[in-house]
């Protein structure tokens, strides 16, 4: 029989959202925040040649450029005020995350609850302004140094680049917080999300457009389009596996009263390392060519260019460091962000325990052991979605944005915000069962 919660769900509808004020207002919110950064990308650095900028930008989209250029909606080949986008803040976030596993005093302050949440968000900003301003230096030098993209080279341009990308940064941040408290879903993942999305449209036109010329055969942008579907529906599939440890809570006595024993479950994700693994193994397999497309010799030969040649898109190399490098990062960040150790002492702490497992060192071996197990899948999950795109994008030159790590972005994030829409519209019929309960006990009465 289906739970109350279920037989709400569905009767959720179009309807049931126009009725539901509250969900509204965050929903034109997130929208006009997101109309917002998209305008920003718009808007370049002043001092900058347009038609050099787009010549030297062409040269070295395949490497780092182009990953970042995705991620900030074409941003960084506009060259415009919010070219670096979020991606700062992610980076401040991921290092306070692992200094907080290696250094015992922060640690202690994520142990502390909300005011210990709130000085580690503080350093994250510190560290995020930090961030900035080292690549936007480097921006601004790279930029000052590439012939004659810089209209007026000097130390005013330099200066006004730092605060002005540095400044847009830390807009980005703060408009992410306010969509995070204010509106529907994660501020920062929607910003990416909505970079990813903006470029979409050219990208498929792009497609069609060769097709039309005979570039592309038309099956093969049918067989694009189908497995499109199909990663859709598969990253759907395994962002939403879980593996269930059943957990048992003995009865106990409060007072004079004795509460039963409960059950209940504690959920491990198939994928807990989420896209941070095919995203930093992209950015290192793309810094030789990112190197390469800045030497000033163009004669294809040096260490560089040999290496550049190896890792070059749907080689065999690159293929087998990509794979290896998500493999890896999938487990490091999952030890990272996932404590078995700390997860046991909790249980054992509330008096829960794992039937046929002792409370304690046991505990936490036995959920170690799990966590691995199911991050192996995990792991091939990753591989075979960031690979499969990959091949098809160095076969047919299709857009990059047809990558397995955009797709599994855009999937999650939309995931991600349904689940919290899902959650206002149950909240909201809740509230609305609760009135009318209210008003027929009144009538009764």
């Amino acid at each position: 029989m289906a739970s109350a919660a279920e037989q709400l769900a569905a009767n959720i509808n179009f309807g049931s959202i126009a009725k539901a004020e509250e969900l509204k207002k965050r929903i034109w919110f997130t929208l006009g925040a997101l109309i917002v950064y998209r305008l920003g990308t718009y808007i370049p650095l002043p001092g900058i040649n347009p038609e050099a900028l787009a010549q030297s930008f062409q040269n070295a989209s395949g490497g780092v450029l182009g990953l970042f250029n995705m991620f900030s909606g074409g941003a960084v080949e506009r060259m415009a005020i919010f070219a670096l986008n979020i991606m700062p803040y992610i980076s401040a976030s991921i290092i306070i995350q692992l200094l907080t596993s290696v250094l015992p005093s922060l640690e202690a302050l994520k142990k502390e609850g909300e005011s210990g949440r709130k000085i580690l968000n503080q350093y994250t900003r510190y560290l995020t302004v930090f961030l900035a301003v080292f690549q936007s230096w480097g921006i601004a030098v790279g930029l000052q140094s590439s012939g004659n993209i810089v209209l007026a080279p000097g130390p005013f341009f330099l200066v006004s680049t730092v605060i002005t990308l540095t400044g847009g940064t830390m807009f980005l941040m703060w408009l992410g917080e306010q969509i995070t408290s204010r509106g529907i879903g994660n501020g920062t993942s929607l910003i990416i999300f909505a970079g990813i999305v903006a470029n979409l449209p050219s990208a498929i036109a792009g497609t069609l457009e060769l097709g039309r010329q005979g570039a592309i055969s038309t099956g093969l942008i049918l067989g694009v389009i189908v497995m499109a579907v199909a990663i859709i529906y598969f990253v759907v599939f395994m962002e939403r596996a879980q593996r269930r440890l059943l957990i048992n809570y003995p009865k106990r006595q409060v007072g004079n009263r004795m509460y039963e024993g409960q059950t209940s479950f504690l959920p491990l994700k198939l994928n807990t390392s989420g896209v941070i693994p095919p995203i930093f193994a992209s950015s290192l397999l793309l810094l030789p060519a990112t190197i390469a497309s800045f030497q000033s010799n163009a004669d294809g030969t040096g260490f560089i260019a040999t290496l550049t040649a190896y890792l070059g898109h749907g080689r065999p190399a690159y293929m087998f460091l990509y794979a290896a490098l998500i493999v890896f990062f999938a487990f490091f960040y999952t030890a990272i962000v996932f404590n078995p150790t700390e997860t046991a002492d909790n249980l054992k702490k509330q008096g829960g325990f794992i039937p046929g497992i002792r409370p304690g060192e046991r505990t936490a071996e036995f959920i170690d052991q799990v966590l691995t197990r199911i991050t192996v899948l995990g792991a091939a999950y990753l591989v075979i979605i960031c690979l499969i795109p990959e091949v098809l994008v160095s076969y047919a030159a299709l857009p990059f944005y047809f990558g397995g790590t955009s797709l599994l972005i855009v999937v999650s994030v939309t995931m991600d915000t349904v689940a919290q829409v899902h959650g206002h519209l149950l909240a909201h019929q809740y509230e609305g069962l609760v009135k009318k309960a209210k008003l027929k006990g009144g009538r009764r009465r």
